[in-house]
């Protein structure tokens, strides 16, 4: 059987790669005109702040979540998948705006994977916190 830090590290790429393809949904959906940062920019200037807004948050993402530090990569993932956790919370509260665009059983899958995988990472590492050594 898989330790739990096998587990965990499984768990999180699961749960990066989700949302990763919730990502490529939010551009179809024009997540940007549902964002407080990003909704009064104006068109096109408002996608273009969308997608290259994420290239330096998936480098930081990447760069500590995989990187040599142990501790930074574990809190970066811990981190990271309480934000997964959350985002499904951001979503249904944000349900109800006119821009919103993810009520659909595929957007709403994905953003559900998204969160079940990171709350399960973080469910995993408390089950290996409270593990004797």
């Amino acid at each position: 059987m898989p330790s739990l830090v096998t587990i965990r590290s499984h768990l999180f790429q699961l749960s990066f790669a989700i949302l990763m393809a919730h990502e490529l949904d939010a551009v179809r959906r024009r997540e940007w005109e549902v964002l407080p940062l990003t909704r009064y920019l104006p068109d096109p200037f408002d996608f273009g702040v969308f997608v290259l807004a994420h290239i330096p948050l998936v480098w930081l993402i990447t760069a500590l979540a995989w990187g040599t530090d142990a501790r930074a990569r574990k809190l970066t993932r811990s981190i990271f998948c309480a934000f997964c956790v959350v985002h499904v919370g951001l979503h249904w509260l944000y349900r109800a705006d006119p821009a919103y665009d993810f009520n659909n059983p595929f957007s709403m899958a994905v953003i559900g994977a998204a969160g079940s995988a990171g709350l399960a990472y973080l469910v995993a590492a408390v089950f290996e916190r409270a593990k004797p050594s």
